[in-house]
């Protein structure tokens, strides 16, 4: 088992934390862990590091590698199901999974996240509205808990347990195998349809309407447009391509999936690179080059659920201070939160190139889940924009008025009490998790600042 000290961040690199880093190889190794971290400052799970907050950290105390865990995952293509090792990421999935017919039920906006981490942020995509979270498709999770036990858990064994779990920022128990199911496709391409939005009700209009009509949604937004074009944006919507969408040369391996080399962003870059200016010359630039009206564009899934995935590293490009990415969810009937928030960055001249607005379907029974029927608007902002926590606790105060919540994957600043607020099922989820952890075992930057 290896060790190291290391010096960690979530993917918006602010707030950097000191830990031993473990590395166990088997599941009786992880178990030495946990017992060992009961004496010291406690122990959390970490994957690829895409966290934007402080999940994944735990000061002074233990960060558990999962990548030596029993590596590998299993297809059973007639029961339509993968089984994963927690540390396989979900881009491996993808490199074996489409050429052998089938997909992912979701995946996030990178693929560079691991199983573990998909279940502990009970993550979300571009189709929440038909399929809901990561958490709908899993069939059963093993996990090692504090005391030692390994437990096979499901929606239909110790359930309380694995609700907990789905969507528990790893507070629960260190997941180290999922068994979910799979998306059966005729071909690796995506068939897509493109509208350009003048503004934030068409784009809302447009959204709703694709609960009916297409699988995957989702609006780039420009939050420094004002006025009448507040709002406005660019909807990418789409399906599974079939064989016959695909041009003659393609229909040969219809299939083939082979993501291209991803650049790298440059390892130093100039403080302040993404100013008001320069986002607002992007933004205009890319909704005007946008297609007023494009149907049917073939592209491969690569491109239009992991665009940022071409780019390693992007997180450098907004400079030594780091990132804050907000994403928060809001009911149906409480647009008016959103068009508030949206008018405060276009105000405020906040320096965002990356908004996305999705629309949210049924949620699962998981406590902590995030998703829950709504809207949802995630923004990636500078760490060191003047009055930003301000900004932010501003936000804070209408989406907890408008009965919604933040993502505590992304989350890095918010208010314990604001945040105990947003889940009225809290408490629900600390009494399972006294069960299983009543001595604080498994604990992180993220549950200590938030009183989890």
């Amino acid at each position: 088992m290896r060790l190291r000290r290391a010096l960690l961040t979530g993917w918006g690199r602010t707030n950097p934390s000191p830990a031993t880093v473990v590395r166990p190889r088997t599941t009786a190794e992880l178990a030495a862990v946990l017992r060992s971290a009961a004496d010291g400052r406690g122990a959390v799970a970490r994957g690829l590091g895409r966290c934007y907050g402080d999940a994944a950290q735990n000061a002074g105390g233990l960060v558990v590698d999962c990548a030596d865990l029993n590596p590998g995952f299993r297809l059973d293509a007639d029961a339509g199901t993968v089984t994963a090792a927690a540390g396989t990421s979900l881009d491996a999935l993808l490199r074996h999974l489409l050429p052998r017919g089938f997909f992912l039920p979701v995946t996030p906006g990178t693929r560079q996240v691991t199983v573990g981490g998909a279940v502990a942020a009970d993550v979300h995509g571009k189709n929440h509205h038909a399929d809901s979270s990561f958490g709908a498709h899993l069939r059963s999770l093993t996990l090692v808990t504090p005391d030692g036990a390994v437990r096979r858990v499901g929606p239909d064994r110790e359930a309380d347990l694995f609700w907990a779990t789905v969507g528990g920022m790893g507070l629960t128990g260190v997941v180290t195998e999922a068994t979910f199911t799979v998306l059966p496709v005729a071909t690796s391409r995506m068939r897509v349809d493109t509208d350009r939005v003048a503004d934030l009700d068409a784009a809302l209009a447009l959204l709703a309407e694709s609960d009916r009509t297409h699988r995957y949604s989702v609006c780039w937004v420009d939050l420094l447009a004002r006025g009448r074009s507040l709002g406005r944006g660019v909807l990418t919507r789409a399906h599974h391509a079939a064989v016959a969408d695909l041009p003659p040369a393609a229909r040969r391996d219809p299939l083939r999936h082979r993501p291209g080399p991803a650049l790298r962003a440059p390892r130093r870059v100039p403080p302040h690179l993404l100013n008001t200016a320069t986002v607002r010359a992007f933004n205009a630039a890319y909704h005007a080059r946008a297609p007023r009206r494009r149907r049917g564009e073939i592209r491969e899934a690569a491109a239009f659920f992991h665009p940022l995935d071409a780019l390693r590293d992007w997180n450098r490009l907004y400079g030594p201070r780091g990132l804050v990415q907000y994403q928060f969810a809001v009911p149906f009937g409480e647009e008016g939160a959103l068009r508030r928030i949206a008018e405060r960055l276009a105000a405020r001249g906040a320096p965002s190139f990356l908004a996305v607005l999705k629309r949210f379907g049924p949620g699962v029974p998981a406590p902590l889940s995030f998703p829950r029927p709504g809207w949802t608007l995630a923004v990636d902002l500078p760490a060191d924009l003047p009055g930003l926590d301000g900004l932010l606790t501003g936000f804070d105060e209408l989406v907890l008025a408008a009965g919604g919540r933040v993502y505590l994957a992304k989350d890095s600043r918010a208010a314990a009490s604001a945040v105990h607020a947003m889940y009225p099922d809290l408490d629900r989820w600390r009494r399972v998790r006294d069960r299983v952890d009543p001595d604080r075992v498994l604990v992180s930057d993220l549950s200590r600042r938030l009183g989890l």
